[in-house]
């Protein structure tokens, strides 16, 4: 005989539970480690009318991920890195605008597609980040948000004395409550007072060099991690702004610059070098020599996440940390309509199209006829393909990054 149907709605009213036992979402949070624990373990307990606890499964310590208990397809593969600290609310809309137009389609003015492989997604509002940190003083950091824009997190400040808010690009470890301040138009008089009047490097990076502060690059100490970097004084942040990204900066042209001077000169005379006033030391050198100096002293060298190493003025300015969300490269998708959903359309093989579309389409079966590959428009599409002119140098690089040529490394697929 078949038992009677009760509804699960009113064991639901007949219970003393804030929320029904057996109703669960799709999305449950899982652990990897131990993956038979689920959260009806322990359903009947007072524990469960507290808030659920985070499981989160990690290879690593720093690593820190979350899973999803594979109810559909779609979350089965769903991996995404833990940021319970973001604010779950609206953005603030002042510092918003709406994205439209041909940019979301990766059109120019024109209407002629510039960026492949973009279009639809959902909508979106555009943050008007503060790159340029300009404005000086105290700024409390209210809360830390995300940005669909961009893979970094991004926190809004409120300006102490005016209450203006600005966002600005959040570096890892900032929180809601934390002062950050920007020392890009000097220092204030008030941190020169309570110096004694004195500027002295040691001091200024002990009581300025904190995270989320801005500096210029010749105030920070050698070894400092950086990043939203301005490439020269008067630009604003574009350098190392992506999620986990940091420059480390490895040396100052003054202190390379005064090494060299005392052995050029420890070389060609005689004289105890510390006896020798700065005005001596200048006296002693060649005009075409302290021409040299002086280009190379105004420079900082800074070695960037992916092994370049350049030269940056000194006057510019950069932001002490590492970027915010260091775990956004663990991240999976897990489905293809999470990527459609970000503005993101299906890439197509060119060996998949015909002749007329592609320099690898065509033929019987998957072959490119010997053809090394190529874009579309038969441009060279190898790894590593160096395009840039021959003779167009860029003279800040000291040591450009390393590019394999295509070639796997050992270790890897």
């Amino acid at each position: 005989m078949l038992q009677p149907r009760v509804p699960i709605r009113t064991l639901c009213r007949a219970c003393s539970f804030a929320k029904p036992a057996l109703r669960r979402s799709y999305a449950q949070v899982v652990d990897p480690v131990h993956p038979s624990t689920s959260d009806l373990d322990g359903a009947f307990t007072s524990s469960s009318l507290a808030e659920p606890d985070d499981r989160i499964g990690s290879a690593k310590e720093e690593v820190k991920l979350r899973r999803y208990t594979p109810r559909t397809p779609g979350i089965r593969h769903l991996v995404r890195p833990l940021n319970d600290h973001l604010w779950r609310g609206r953005p603030w809309f002042s510092l918003t605008a709406p994205k439209k137009g041909h940019a979301r389609g990766g059109r120019n003015n024109t209407g002629h597609v510039v960026v492949r492989h973009r279009g639809g997604g959902h909508k979106r509002r555009i943050r008007t980040v503060d790159f340029m940190r300009q404005q000086g003083g105290k700024h409390l950091v209210e809360r830390i948000e995300h940005d669909p824009n961009r893979t970094a997190h991004i926190a809004l400040v409120r300006n102490l004395k005016s209450n203006e808010r600005t966002y600005i690009l959040a570096a890892e470890g900032l929180r809601a409550g934390d002062i950050v301040e920007s020392y890009r138009s000097g220092l204030p008089e008030e941190l020169i007072k309570e110096m004694g009047g004195t500027t002295d490097l040691g001091v200024v990076a002990s009581k300025t060099a904190w995270k989320g502060n801005c500096l210029k690059l010749g105030m920070i100490p050698v070894g400092t991690p950086i990043f939203n970097i301005c490439p020269s004084k008067d630009s604003v942040a574009k350098i190392c702004r992506s999620a986990g990204t940091h420059g480390v900066i490895i040396g100052k042209g003054e202190d390379s610059v005064q090494k060299e001077m005392i052995k050029l000169i420890g070389e060609t005379s005689s004289m105890d070098m510390t006896s020798l006033t700065p005005d001596q030391l200048m006296d002693s050198l060649t005009p075409a020599q302290l021409k040299r100096f002086e280009k190379v002293a105004n420079y900082v060298t800074v070695r960037l996440a992916s092994g370049e190493v350049r030269l940056i003025d000194k006057e510019a300015v950069a932001t002490i940390g590492v970027a915010s969300n260091v775990n956004f490269k663990y991240r999976q998708l897990g489905k293809a309509g999470r990527s459609r959903w970000l503005g993101i359309r299906p890439t197509v093989r060119g060996v998949a199209m015909n002749a007329a579309d592609h320099a690898h389409g065509g033929g019987r079966g998957k072959s490119k006829g010997n053809r090394i590959p190529v874009s579309p428009w038969g441009i060279p599409a190898k790894s590593g393909f160096k395009t840039r002119p021959r003779k167009k140098i860029n003279h800040m690089v000291v040591t450009p990054r390393p590019r394999n040529q295509g070639k796997r490394r050992r270790g890897h697929a």
